[in-house]
């Protein structure tokens, strides 16, 4: 098969645990690129938590994509147009802060080129930071004080807290909105039917690429809707088990050019 597109997540995939991108995984991918093959970026991060590594890939050069929010959001790198967007419904926030608060969890959201929260000093809320390099902002009137519209919301705290919440807000909040997982202490709040799946469908039928021709490279809960869809769908082997039971293909981990491994063995040929 010759892929045509690979889609990436980025932490625990395309970074390493310094959230950098190792010479080896930049280099083929630049390669990838110029043999014709699209990057796409899908990632939980905002917007602005991911320019800075789809323009180290040269990304807008190469005519590639960015799936912020989970694919809630999905720009054209090249011309910086918005093409698919979605909003999280406003009426539905209260409920989410209500639900974190009386789980002992933060919540957070993005206001621009800042992270909006209800605990700047939360370890799991500077986590958020530190991944998309952004400034946090406290709001100690969270509801009060968001400006809308926004993309999503993000409820962080301890892993089994995390887990007993997502089964349990889930629920509650079926037929509204997605609630899912992107790691164990992130519990993701997008729009309903948000997921990378999805949102990589629309962006595949509109560039004329198959889902057969494309590769999806995770290792987290809210990638596996984009691994079961693609042609390819490759599990770093850093994973979370569901994901790996999930998998075609296991590549080697983030701390060792997983990455750079899956493009040399199916798009460059060099495997």
């Amino acid at each position: 098969m010759e892929y045509k597109a690979i889609v990436l997540d980025l932490d625990g995939t395309l970074t390493n645990d310094a959230k950098e991108i190792t010479p080896r995984v930049k280099e083929t991918l630049l390669a990838a690129q110029e043999r014709g093959v699209k990057v796409i970026l899908a990632s939980g991060r905002p917007t602005y938590g991911i320019r800075q590594l789809a323009d180290e890939l040269k990304v807008s050069h190469f005519g590639g994509f960015v799936l912020a929010y989970n694919g809630g959001c999905i720009i054209d790198w090249n011309t910086k147009e918005t093409i698919y967007n979605t909003i999280l419904d406003e009426t539905l926030v209260p409920e989410l802060y209500e639900a974190a608060r009386a789980s002992g969890c933060e919540i957070l959201t993005y206001q621009g080129d800042v992270i909006a929260t209800t605990s700047v000093k939360n370890k799991y809320v500077m986590h958020e930071a530190f991944i998309n390099k952004m400034p946090l902002i406290q709001y100690d009137d969270f509801l009060g004080q968001v400006i809308h519209p926004i993309n999503k919301c993000l409820i962080v705290g301890d892993p089994k807290v995390v887990a007993a919440l997502e089964k349990t807000l889930g629920a509650k909040m079926e037929g509204r909105m997605n609630v899912y997982r992107s790691a164990g202490f992130f519990l993701e709040c997008v729009p309903l039917g948000i997921d990378k799946a999805t949102s990589l469908d629309f962006l595949l039928s509109r560039i004329g690429i198959g889902r057969e021709e494309t590769i999806a490279v995770g290792d987290g809960y809210n990638d596996l809707s984009m691994l079961r869809f693609a042609g390819l769908g490759v599990a770093m082997a850093n994973a979370a088990r569901e994901v790996l039971d999930e998998a075609d293909y296991v590549t080697y981990s983030n701390q060792e050019d997983g990455v750079a491994h899956v493009v040399e063995k199916f798009i460059l040929n060099t495997k």
